[in-house]
């Protein structure tokens, strides 16, 4: 395909696409994570690359929500 004959594609279409891509990683994440759970897949299935991209993203998620915790559990609330 020659994609000379293509039109330009504007910034605003990228920023839109790249925000689609990003809802739909964590679509395919929760997808991954539900096939695990009902021992559809299991983690030996997957490549290592994939395997150690998963487990970043989980981590910094992790990481991610905890900071984002506002009530310290040792605190009793009313």
């Amino acid at each position: 395909m020659d994609k000379s004959n293509l039109p330009p594609v504007d910034d605003s279409s990228k920023k839109e696409l790249s925000a689609l891509d990003v809802d739909f990683i964590r679509v395919l994440e929760d997808l991954i994570e539900a096939l695990l759970a009902n021992g559809t897949l299991r983690l030996t299935d997957l490549p290592p690359h994939a395997l150690e991209k998963l487990s970043q993203r989980k981590r910094v998620r992790e990481r991610v929500r905890n900071s984002l915790d506002l009530i310290d559990d040792g605190e009793e609330l009313l």
